[in-house]
């Protein structure tokens, strides 16, 4: 006997139903929870490859300054398994995307007070820690944005806010955690692990080892995770509305490493 699932795409009443038939299991949400890190971390090894044969004495530290592109190939990869995931479900990665409607004002509002707070939370870490860890932001500044050839920054500057918009936050917030608070019956578990693997896998771009560097880039992003992490537990009709906004952020960062390139 064939049970039909009726429920809306990717609620948390499907999810119930695909557990209960076995169809959704640990595997998947956990495994995609490291994904990211694991792929970030295989992309620069590639490129640090391709430089050691290439002839570089230092290939890893020249893979460094190479993330944008570290970071393409891996949404690409996690797309395409989020794809292949939720239509093992029989849903649409693109159906994520869409505004749903109703309330649109509501959400408008809660968004605009997540920018007020989500302000001090995304950006006071980056500067304390990095002050605690460096006296400054100076070093990790240095290490981050590094010249890249000129078609490079131009290239990550439309591929690596795109993808990473489309890519990440699907990930952890709307594969991996509502599977994960229905498997579970936690939802606080399930907000704390996305929370904290959004924030982990940075330290994975770029892999630079340097423990105060690594530390930096864990903590920089812990809050503001856990933040949209419970943000959209609560209400994920909201994912739209932060991918637009995870995109700013990123782009932002893409036209520094441009500005850093044309010097």
């Amino acid at each position: 006997m064939t049970t039909t699932v009726t429920s809306p795409f990717n609620s948390r009443e499907q999810i119930q139903q695909f557990v209960q038939m076995k169809r959704i299991t640990w595997r998947w949400p956990l495994l995609m929870l490291v994904s990211r890190f694991l792929l970030f971390a295989g992309f620069q090894a590639l490129i640090a490859l391709i430089f050691m044969l290439a002839g570089s004495l230092a290939p890893w530290l020249a893979s460094v300054a190479w993330w944008p592109f570290a970071a393409v190939l891996t949404n690409l990869v996690v797309l395409f398994l989020l794809s292949r995931l939720f239509g093992a479900e029989g849903g649409k990665l693109t159906a994520l995307y869409k505004f749903q409607r109703g309330e649109v004002w509501k959400d408008l509002l809660i968004i605009f007070g997540l920018l007020i707070v989500a302000g001090p939370v995304g950006f006071l870490p980056n500067i304390l820690v990095a002050r605690w860890l460096y006296g400054g932001s100076e070093e990790v500044g240095a290490i981050f944005f590094q010249r890249l050839p000129l078609w490079a920054a131009l290239s990550s500057l439309v591929l690596f806010p795109v993808t990473n918009a489309l890519a990440e936050l699907p990930t952890y917030m709307a594969y991996s955690m509502p599977r994960l608070a229905v498997l579970s019956h936690r939802g606080w578990l399930a907000v704390l692990l996305a929370g904290f693997f959004l924030g982990f896998q940075h330290v994975a771009l770029p892999l630079f080892f340097d423990w105060r560097f690594m530390t930096w880039r864990l903590l920089m992003f812990l809050p503001f995770a856990l933040l949209v992490a419970g943000l959209l537990y609560w209400r994920p009709r909201l994912l739209p509305y932060t991918l637009i906004i995870h995109f700013l952020i990123d782009l932002q960062l893409v036209i520094t490493l441009l500005l850093t390139s044309l010097h």
